[in-house]
């Protein structure tokens, strides 16, 4: 006599793909939350540095959602730089420090986060005249814009 053998069967009609920008809102909202941050902020970092591909890597070794350099992926802790709540917990932390370095001054954090904190020093200050950074910070600070333009604060 055989006993009788348990079973379970799934059938998918359908599925409905989430857009990749809105499926780490979870994520970014938590990592806004958690370091003080507009969550538009870290959105538009995410755009402007992986187009939301986690798998993403840059040509100098950026990995992730926020292309974090492997020193400071190490340096912030993360052991996996291709998880998206690691690199998102990350990048949000390694923005609140630039944002409490640069008294709140987004060009130049978001220049600092791009280029580096000595290469902002090194300019006394100011945007560094790399075209690459210079073009980095018009387009988050675009993205930026446009995000609060698009939501009227509702949201963000």
């Amino acid at each position: 006599m055989s006993s009788p053998k348990a079973g379970v069967s799934v059938t998918v009609d359908s599925y409905e793909a989430v857009p990749l920008r809105e499926a780490y809102e979870g994520i970014i909202r938590e990592a806004a939350a958690l370091y003080d941050l507009d969550p538009a902020l870290i959105r538009s970092v995410i755009e402007t540095e992986s187009s939301f591909n986690t798998a993403a890597v840059s040509p100098v070794g950026a990995s992730g959602l926020m292309q974090l350099m492997p020193a400071v992926a190490e340096n912030l802790g993360v052991e996996d730089p291709f998880d998206p709540r690691e690199n998102v917990m990350a990048g949000a932390r390694l923005l609140r420090e630039l944002v409490d370095h640069h008294h709140g001054n987004i060009p130049l954090v978001l220049a600092s986060y791009n280029a580096g904190l000595k290469a902002v020093a090194r300019f006394r200050g100011r945007i560094p005249p790399y075209r690459e950074t210079q073009n980095y910070v018009k387009r988050v600070t675009a993205l930026l814009r446009k995000s609060h333009e698009t939501s009227d604060g509702v949201g963000d």
